[in-house]
């Protein structure tokens, strides 16, 4: 039984799957908006809308937190100038998820998940 285990495994141990959401998370900061399945979409929503809370006070212990989870340089900074200035004033939904289909090999839902403004 899979009573109160939240979250999903994807068939990866703990280790490939915490780098699989670090590099979801940098690709999105980065870009701005990504395509990918609507399975990994709702996993790394709640985790780069933390990230985003986190950001909207610049301090270097909020940005060694960041670093931390991130791991990219570029998607620090970015986070920080660019990203989280933005949401300033917004109690929280920093994203977006549309279901754009199906992916043709297999058939997985995809969907683009993009930063609100």
């Amino acid at each position: 039984m899979r009573h109160r285990k939240a979250g999903r495994k994807f068939g990866r141990r703990t280790n490939p799957r915490k780098n699989l959401f670090r590099n979801l998370a940098v690709s999105l900061i980065l870009h701005e908006r990504m395509t990918t399945t609507l399975a990994k979409a709702k996993a790394i929503q709640p985790v780069v809308e933390k990230l985003v809370t986190l950001a909207r006070e610049d301090t270097d212990y909020h940005r060694r937190l960041a670093w931390a989870r991130l791991g990219d340089e570029r998607a620090v900074a970015k986070l920080f100038e660019v990203i989280a200035p933005r949401f300033v004033g917004q109690p929280g939904g920093y994203t977006r998820i549309y279901r754009i289909g199906q992916r043709r090999g297999d058939g997985a839902p995809l969907a683009l998940i993009e930063f609100v403004a």
